[in-house]
């Protein structure tokens, strides 16, 4: 299982990337931790983007460990082909998942990094009991389906929540946030508890994306809580 040992891990999404160009869009993101790749199935959310070709693609194109977030309906069916395409992490909707402990369970047999993920709405109180079978948690900091939102800052106190009960169960899980994520934002999502980020157009948008994804981590790094160091 891969683990960089830093603090806070950096994951650009590719979704802000340009698709025609995605192998020089990795490379120009290449100190990153992870490069997320959003899977949407224009079914469990209102877009389409790219599949299980494209991540076989990308995996050869970059030596950045791919982070797939599969928005997508019957992830029990597609998750565990997507660790078999080479993706070092796999998160599914819980939302969308019918046996969520036995898909993890799939993922992780497959040498893959399992994660979950919540929308918004989706609160993290019924699902404790299964956080011990995962390797990460996401917490959605906008509504799924589209790059470039505004982050909602109403999902800082169940950032919160979710970093107590990890650490209430003394679990050395993961806890990412994506959407939003920002210079202006990266610093309470920090400070929440939250150690793994997505951030979109605050790269890719940038003049000098691997510089943006560096000065994000700094930021993270600086904003952690004192007992996360």
């Amino acid at each position: 299982m891969l683990n960089t040992g830093r603090m806070a891990q950096i994951n650009p999404s590719i979704l802000s990337a340009d698709f025609a160009r995605l192998a020089e869009e990795a490379q120009a993101v290449a100190g990153a931790d992870w490069l997320h790749v959003d899977v949407m199935d224009n079914h469990f959310v209102p877009n389409l983007t790219l599949g299980l070709p494209v991540v076989e693609s990308l995996r050869k194109a970059t030596d950045t460990p791919l982070d797939c977030h599969l928005m997508i309906e019957q992830p029990d069916r597609w998750a565990p082909a997507y660790a078999e395409a080479g993706a070092g992490s796999v998160t599914f909707h819980v939302e969308a998942a019918a046996a969520p402990v036995r898909l993890a369970r799939e993922i992780r047999a497959q040498g893959a990094r399992a994660a979950m993920a919540l929308r918004p709405a989706t609160p993290i109180e019924p699902y404790e009991d299964l956080l011990p079978e995962l390797d990460m948690l996401l917490i959605m900091t906008v509504e799924p389906g589209f790059g470039g939102q505004a982050f909602l800052d109403i999902m800082l106190p169940k950032i919160r929540r979710a970093r107590r009960m990890m650490d209430r169960h003394g679990l050395e899980m993961w806890l990412q946030v994506d959407g939003g994520v920002s210079a202006s934002t990266i610093e309470r999502c920090a400070e929440a508890g939250a150690d793994v980020f997505v951030a979109g157009s605050a790269v890719y948008n940038a003049d000098d994306p691997a510089g943006a994804v560096a000065a994000l981590r700094e930021q993270a790094e600086r904003a952690a809580p004192a007992h996360r160091h």
